[in-house]
């Protein structure tokens, strides 16, 4: 007489079955996963890549005007950077105070400058204040002189940079300001080459950035 078919054997090859058809899904949810993430990497280079023209495209248009107005001596571009940059002579030794004709010079990077903020929703202004190394010796309490106090170069950049924020932030509201960011480095950052004494150090940075992330 033959053996009966185990039972076990069945359930055996039914868990068999099952275990498998687990392993499958498991396999494709990771690969739907890796594909998701390399699928939005790839999105975010291509935004980045898209921003990043943006920001070539503006800061090109304003090289152009600043040329045209003979004010290269003022200002400066670093155009694959995102970065301009406004030179020693914007400022008084000492000072935090715009001279006259940079802030003339500064008007006509003014409106392009708004409108790409608003353009660009996720759009940073970075505007970073420098100085050289040049020792504050006593406190200086004249503000309408200096168009600050400060006891030291980091608050004295820091008012620098404050200056540079207030022309660029003169026709957004308080909402579009607060993308306008001010950070002051004193002698920290020094321009790379130059000796730290060199009155080249005094400038502030206006770095533009837009994000990928919504």
């Amino acid at each position: 007489m033959k053996d009966k078919p185990s039972e076990w054997v069945s359930i055996s090859d039914l868990m068999a079955g099952v275990m498998a058809v687990v392993m499958l899904l498991l396999v494709m949810s990771v690969l739907q996963k890796t594909y998701a993430e390399l699928k939005h990497k790839q999105e975010l280079e291509q935004g980045g890549v898209a921003q990043q023209k943006r920001i070539s495209e503006m800061l090109t248009d304003l090289k152009s005007s600043v040329d045209a107005q003979g004010a290269s001596n003022l200002i400066s571009f670093d155009i694959a950077d995102g970065k301009i940059t406004l030179k020693e002579n914007i400022f008084n030794v000492g000072s935090a105070c715009i001279t006259p004709s940079a802030a003339q010079a500064f008007k006509s990077l003014d409106k392009r400058i708004v409108d790409f903020l608003r353009a660009n929703p996720n759009a940073f202004v970075y505007v970073e204040g420098h100085t050289d190394n040049s020792v504050v010796k006593q406190p200086v309490i004249d503000f309408k002189a200096k168009c600050t106090v400060y006891d030291d170069n980091f608050t004295l950049s820091a008012a620098r940079a404050r200056e540079a924020r207030k022309l660029i932030i003169s026709n957004l509201d308080s909402t579009e300001a607060k993308r306008v960011i001010v950070a002051g480095y004193g002698d920290s950052r020094p321009l790379v080459g130059t000796d730290p004494s060199d009155g080249k150090n005094r400038r502030v940075e206006i770095q533009f950035v837009v994000s990928t992330q919504n």
